[in-house]
Order: C-alpha cells, then structure tokens, then sequence
C-alpha cells in the first residue's frame, strides 16, 4: 500500500517545517508530502527520503474545503492522510494508518496531543511531547481497541484522518462551498454517513498539535460561520454549529431570523475577542469553558430579573 500525507499551509512556515520534520522520524515514511499552498511563495522546507510536492494555489482566496480537494487530486497514493500544517506527526502516525487500513474501509480519526508554548523551541523530541501535550476536552479518547465506531458524525474533524484515496473519489471530497471558517468538516462527517461510510477512532496515529493563538467560539469568523451554517441547513435540512451560534447569541452578537438562520446584529467587540481568547498557559481554545460562562451570565441575569422588587416600609 502506498501512502501519501497531505496537508495545507499559508504562512506558519515553522509549524510546516517541523511537521516535515516529524515525517522524517516515521518508522515507515510516506511515499510523498503533498502541500497544498495557499500563498504566492513556496516554502523552504527541511531534505526528506519522500519527495515534497508543493501545489501553488496562490493567494486567490481558495477555501479549505477545495484546498483539500486539490491535495487529494495531487496525491498519487492509495491511501491519503490529511495532517493540518500545525500537526507534528508521531513516528508510528503512518504506520498505524496503514494498519488499519488493511483492516477494511472507512474513514480513521486518529490520536491528537495538545502541546503547550513553547514546547517546540528545542526542536522535535517525542518523549517531551507526550510528557506535557494533553488531550482536548472535548475530543473523544482512543478506542480500546486498535478502531472504534464513532457515532455521531459531527465528531469527524479535519485536523488528522485518512482513508483510502478511492473512498475520498466515492464521497466527492470537500464541498467548496463552505468558504471561511466553519462547517466543511462537519459536511463532511454528514456525507461519510450518507454514504453509508464507517467513520472511526483509530488508537494511535497521533499527531502533536504545535500552539498557536485562537479564538473558540470563533468570533473572528462570525460572518462566515453564519453563511456556512445556512449552507448546512439548506443542503442537509438540519442545523449544525449550534453551540457556536448559542454563544454568539448569548453575546449578542446574533439572532435567529425566524426561518432557521441568523442575523448579524454587530461586529465582535474586543471585549467579546478577549472572552474567548486563548490564553498563553492553555494548549488549546475551549467553545465549552466559554459557552458555560456565558450561560451561568444568563441564569444569573435571569433570576435577577425575577427577583421581587423591594419596597420600603
């Protein structure tokens, strides 16, 4: 079975280069790195034993979801891995993939490590990474066994998966019309369950996530998540991204438009940004933490206003 990584990158030339790095301490190495680049310039990337082939989108607003088709089409494997470019790939990553894969079909979700700042600054060391990188809380744990069936496809998530290149021919690839943030992964989960495709956990296949700043909920890309979950409805006749859009209306910042979508009511305000900015001791941005503060804001609002009036005497 051959194997080819893919992933995409604009900027974050470190993160890209120790990702490269990472494949060079796989126990079995790709038979290529496909990086769709989604820049003007090419990235000056570490020598490798595999070819890097960099495809150039340029800066002409290609989104995620055809980025990653491009990939694909560029590949030349039968099974392709997709790494996001902030993904230090462990030495077992392919290895495992390709394990599994020869077990049947279906679509793998591998392990995800969170690494704190700075925990790349003396380069790559694996037992470091797994020492102080942790799991997200919101993610699902390994499987007990070497897979797991997940359930719900709204699990699935781009940041670390493989399957067989056929299977990505089979469900289409990513629908270009989410453009921005937000919704073309959980499409994707949609279609995997559409088409009667296992999606799983794969125990191992870890991937170290390298620290970068970020919001959750994403109020920097309000507008897009807003257009994007229209999209979801109107294709699947359901809604998704609830708990990011319950958030923002909590902050005010949208409202229900009374046929099943949103209305913008304001820009993010830096308060609203600092809210739900990831802080520099933290591995990771949590919706959850944000969303749970905001409720408690809500409930404790809702008793006040329930609350008898005092008269006086």
């Amino acid at each position: 079975m051959t194997i080819s990584v893919c992933t995409l990158a604009h900027g974050r030339e470190r993160h890209l280069q120790n990702l490269v790095h990472g494949l060079n301490h796989s126990r079995r190495p790709p038979c290529e790195l496909v990086v769709a680049v989604m820049q003007d310039t090419r990235y000056d990337l570490p020598s490798t034993s595999f070819p890097i082939r960099q495809v150039m989108l340029g800066q002409s607003g290609i989104c995620l979801a055809e980025a990653r088709n491009v990939a694909a089409s560029a590949a030349k494997s039968d099974l392709l891995v997709f790494l996001d470019v902030d993904c230090i790939p462990s030495p077992n990553l392919v290895q495992d993939y390709a394990a599994v894969a020869e077990q049947g079909e279906g679509v793998w979700m591998g392990e995800v490590g969170y690494l704190p700042q700075s925990a790349t600054d003396n380069g790559i060391d694996f037992e470091r990474f797994e020492q102080v990188s942790v799991k997200h809380s919101e993610r699902a744990g390994p499987p007990p066994g070497m897979v797991g069936k997940c359930g719900d496809y709204r699990c699935f998530w781009s940041l670390n998966f493989a399957l067989h290149a056929r299977t990505f021919e089979r469900l289409g690839g990513f629908d270009p019309r989410y453009v921005g943030y937000g919704g073309e992964d959980t499409d994707f989960g949609r279609t995997i369950v559409s088409k009667d495709v296992p999606l799983w956990w794969a125990r191992g296949a870890k991937a170290f996530h390298q620290y970068h700043k970020h919001h959750m909920p994403p109020v920097h890309h309000l507008d897009s998540v807003i257009a994007n979950a229209g999209i979801f409805a109107a294709k699947w006749g359901e809604p998704t991204m609830q708990h990011w859009l319950r958030a923002f209306r909590l902050m005010g910042l949208v409202e229900p438009d009374g046929v099943g979508g949103w209305v913008k009511l304001r820009e993010p305000s830096e308060n609203d940004l600092a809210m739900t900015r990831q802080q520099e001791h933290e591995p990771y941005a949590s919706s959850s933490l944000v969303l749970e503060q905001l409720e408690a804001q809500a409930s404790r609002g809702n008793d006040a206003s329930r609350a008898p009036a005092m008269t006086s005497a």
